[in-house]
């Protein structure tokens, strides 16, 4: 038999698809990251009598073998409190050990709210990078999002309620023309969509700030085009001459440097950048 990995509901019951509810109505033994929150959604959904075994970071080395051994010949289904196994949250260590193992697994498609984010953003998602939660370190912040807006691409991430303004304050050091769609407690009543800046963001938001938090950061092209001059070097040159911000995004979407939106926003940055270099004695 092998593991199956059951995403479940971020936040409204109806998203549990019916392969997820034949999975945990048939299963022998269900797995879960918190027993108490699983036991719940059990509950919720009119299923009783199910046998439940934690498993997370604390105690997986000491579980993993007994899972897998019951997954050998037993039906094993493997949840988190909401959402895909495995993403930000306990479950791939267990499968790539099972993979080791050569006990099977199967992967039901369900909720993932980092898939959502980044659909809603309406950003380009070739490519798209997926982050997980941001360090908890002001410092590190600014190194992760320096690091993903060089590679050029949609960056999407999660973050603590407690920790997202300064969060958003260290982007805005890093690229504070950056466009960032915020989504906040995904799928509940409460949900909340910001889009902006990272400050307009910010200040969409209302203390005390609740709930589950995954942003997108769009992904600027700031490389170099094979066989031309780097999109900086480009941007200084007209910046040089005079030409305006609006007319360098312009003119050079239309050599091929990239998107006009995004040749604007690094315009204005290098705009700024050079301004601040000439007032230094």
């Amino acid at each position: 038999m092998p593991l199956l990995v059951v995403p479940t509901p971020l936040g409204n019951l109806r998203d549990v698809t019916l392969r997820a509810l034949d999975a945990l109505r048939e299963c022998d033994v269900l797995v879960a990251e918190d027993s108490r929150i699983a036991r719940k959604l059990l509950s919720a959904l009119g299923i009783a009598g199910k046998e439940i075994w934690s498993y997370h970071e604390h105690n997986a080395a000491a579980v993993t073998a007994g899972i897998l051994e019951r997954a050998r010949s037993e039906r094993v289904a493997l949840t988190t409190d909401a959402g895909m196994p495995g993403i930000s949250d306990p479950g791939s260590e267990l499968v790539a050990t099972a993979h080791r193992e050569g006990v099977s697994v199967d992967v039901l498609p369900g909720p993932s709210a980092f898939v959502g984010a980044a659909v809603l953003s309406g950003f380009s998602l070739k490519p798209l990078l997926f982050e997980g939660f941001v360090a908890r370190v002001s410092a590190a912040r600014q190194e992760q999002f320096a690091r993903a807006a060089r590679s050029g691409a949609t960056s999407v991430w999660y973050d603590s309620p407690k920790r997202i303004r300064s969060t958003l304050a260290d982007l805005a050091r890093v690229a504070p023309d950056a466009r960032v769609f915020l989504l906040r407690e995904y799928t509940k009543l409460h949900e909340q969509h910001a889009l902006g800046s990272p400050a307009e963001v910010a200040a969409a938001l209302h203390d005390p700030i609740r709930g589950e938090i995954v942003f997108v950061v769009e992904g600027v092209r700031v490389d170099a085009r094979p066989g031309n001059v780097p999109l900086d070097a480009a941007i200084d040159a007209l910046l040089d001459r005079g030409v305006i911000v609006s007319s360098i995004a312009k003119t050079l979407a239309s050599e091929g440097y990239g998107e006009r939106h995004h040749l604007y926003a690094r315009a204005g940055e290098r705009k700024r950048i050079k301004g601040a270099l000439r007032k230094e004695p």
